[in-house]
């Protein structure tokens, strides 16, 4: 049985004269992937297909300028960013939190729900969370491609050893190996790969849109329980995390989740005590007016 695993896999797809980072490509595959279950999704319900390009843009761009802002604000704004506002734009360097594309989401789906569907944010909300956990799963092999966001040093046989250089090592320097450590990337992708199935199972097998709240009540507590858990062995993002963790006993990450899995608690309990909304399902697209 392998003591470790010694991990040396290129973060590049591509690496010629244009460079394909394989953290981009899980991210274009989780949205490609999501638009298409989410479009089967509104034909399933006869919901209008011209939603579907708007909702396609406001999740990206909410995705990538609120993570990026969760990263700055949550993480590096008193140590860097206050100090060097240009670089807040400069995503390619690096910097997103999952916490803050939630947050980014959520404020899109209002505007989104106002503006677009004319119905209340829930309705888009149970839907759009079905292949989210999914595309969270790409995401974090994403991260593990890039020898990132990993968990302290373990002696189990499935320990990683990564490249702690690993900019340094993509420009032709010797590898630096960590020890071995916990391949968090790995056990978040199994937990989002789950919560992904049982929200799946809720639509389509058990009709759970018809209680407003109760899948996205699911996803959150899916995907902000396992990583409120997960954190204990994960490395910190940033140093001042070391006194956070020392003085309250949870880090930054565990901190941003608690409102989240509280939300998911009150959805799931609200959803359950309330009556089922029956729906019809003419599996076709609205006609366009």
């Amino acid at each position: 049985m392998l003591s470790y695993v010694t991990w040396t896999a290129s973060p590049n797809l591509i690496d010629s004269f244009v460079t394909v980072r394989w953290y981009g490509v899980m991210f274009a595959i989780g949205f490609l992937v999501g638009y298409e279950m989410v479009s089967r999704i509104f034909k399933h319900e006869g919901a209008p297909e011209k939603w579907l390009g708007s909702l396609f843009i406001y999740v990206v761009v909410a995705t990538i300028v609120g993570a990026r802002l969760g990263h700055v604000f949550f993480y590096e704004w008193d140590s860097y960013y206050k100090h060097h506002l240009g670089d807040i734009i400069k995503i390619w360097n690096g910097g997103l939190a999952s916490h803050g594309g939630t947050l980014g989401i959520l404020v899109a789906m209002w505007f989104y729900s106002r503006y677009v569907t004319h119905k209340g944010m829930l309705w888009v909300l149970d839907r759009l969370v079905v292949p989210v956990g999914l595309v969270a799963a790409l995401i974090r092999l994403g991260n593990l491609m890039n020898h990132e966001i990993y968990g302290g040093v373990t002696d189990l046989p499935w320990g990683f050893r990564l490249v702690s250089n690993v900019n340094e090592w993509m420009n032709e320097a010797a590898p630096i190996f960590t020890p071995p450590c916990h391949p968090t990337q790995i056990y978040e992708a199994l937990c989002y790969l789950v919560t992904f199935a049982l929200c799946t199972w809720l639509y389509w097998r058990r009709n759970a849109q018809e209680r407003p709240g109760l899948i996205f009540g699911v996803f959150l507590l899916g995907i902000f329980v396992s990583r409120f858990f997960i954190e204990y062995i994960k490395n910190v993002q940033v140093m001042w995390e070391v006194g956070m963790q020392a003085t309250l006993g949870i880090n930054q990450g565990q901190q941003l989740s608690i409102p989240f899995i509280i939300l998911g608690v009150w959805l799931v309990v609200r959803a359950l005590r309330r009556p089922r909304e029956p729906l019809e399902y003419p599996n076709k697209f609205a006609d366009e007016k």
